[in-house]
């Protein structure tokens, strides 16, 4: 059984924040668009008053090239659910779903049946938010699991869930906050589920190497790594959310080579500046580069 997956708002309200901030910039300059980041963030009327480029430019102040990270990312998942969509993928589950708002503002298929999986208290908070008048709402169906008490697998198959069916699962910005067991487990059980279909499974997770070799996970020429390296790890835990689970690129694959996949991406944000922001003109320079989190897409070969 998996134990707990779960964030605190500061973390998904902090991701919405910067979803806000990119959809401020002018359409032909914009990575994403979410126009449903703004009931999640306090002050979202002090931040859209600020603008697109005054939110980066203080931004780069404190994390250079934060902000473009956590778009690219969020960028990287959307484009993969939409071409999972348009093969006819029948089913979208999103584990610790959060403030994830994808449901409603990608363009999907009415078919696709979307399984959005998080802590009851977290979900409920999250439904209190959300306008009634909401794209796609009927697709949605919100599992409340109890990670600690409760199976995965059961749930879902009580929400609807069809194992024979092809299916997405998303675990965006989260296993860093989890144990690895936790984890390990939510692999097994997520392969054990769909053992009858052909799935895909994205993963975020951060680099080892953030601690061992933190001038690996920055750009050549950014400002002091290391000492960047240890603020992320102290700010986090001084927010009462620590990043207690760091992996090395082996230790990720073979877990879900372990688990019946089949890695097909691992990338950073230094492979998807080009692809994302140099169309828009806001290519990052390699000063300003993060690589301290990679994206791992894995195909279930059952």
């Amino acid at each position: 059984m998996s134990k707990s997956i779960k964030r605190k708002d500061s973390t998904a309200e902090g991701v919405a924040k910067q979803r806000l901030i990119e959809s401020l910039a002018k359409p032909d300059k914009r990575v994403i668009n979410d126009p449903y980041a703004k009931i999640f963030v306090k002050g979202a009327g002090i931040i859209k008053l600020m603008g697109h480029s005054l939110n980066v430019w203080l931004g780069q102040k404190l994390a250079p090239g934060f902000h473009e990270h956590v778009i690219s990312r969020t960028r990287f998942v959307d484009d993969l659910i939409e071409k999972s969509a348009a093969k006819e993928v029948e089913q979208y589950v999103i584990l610790g779903a959060g403030y994830d708002s994808r449901p409603h503002r990608l363009n999907l298929p009415s078919s696709l049946e979307i399984f959005e999986v998080d802590q009851p208290e977290v979900q409920q908070k999250k439904l209190s938010k959300l306008p009634e008048e909401l794209i796609n709402k009927e697709a949605v169906n919100y599992v409340s699991v109890d990670f600690n008490h409760q199976s995965l697998s059961k749930q879902l198959i009580e929400a609807g869930f069809d194992q024979n069916k092809s299916t997405v699962f998303t675990l965006e910005g989260v296993s860093q906050y989890i144990s690895k067991e936790a984890l390990i487990s939510t692999v097994k059980e997520v392969s054990s589920l769909i053992h009858k279909s052909n799935s895909t499974f994205f993963i975020s997770y951060v680099d080892e190497l953030l601690i061992k070799k933190p001038e690996a996970c920055f750009g050549e020429g950014y400002p002091k790594p290391k000492n960047k390296a240890d603020l992320i790890m102290k700010l986090t835990a001084k927010a009462g959310e620590p990043w207690i689970s760091l992996y090395s690129q082996e230790e990720m694959r073979g877990l879900f080579l372990q688990n019946g996949f089949s890695v097909e991406d691992d990338v950073t944000l230094k492979d998807l500046n080009t692809l994302y922001f140099n169309p828009v003109g806001r290519a990052l320079p390699e000063n300003q580069i993060f690589n301290l989190e990679r994206f791992l897409v894995a195909k279930s070969i059952n």
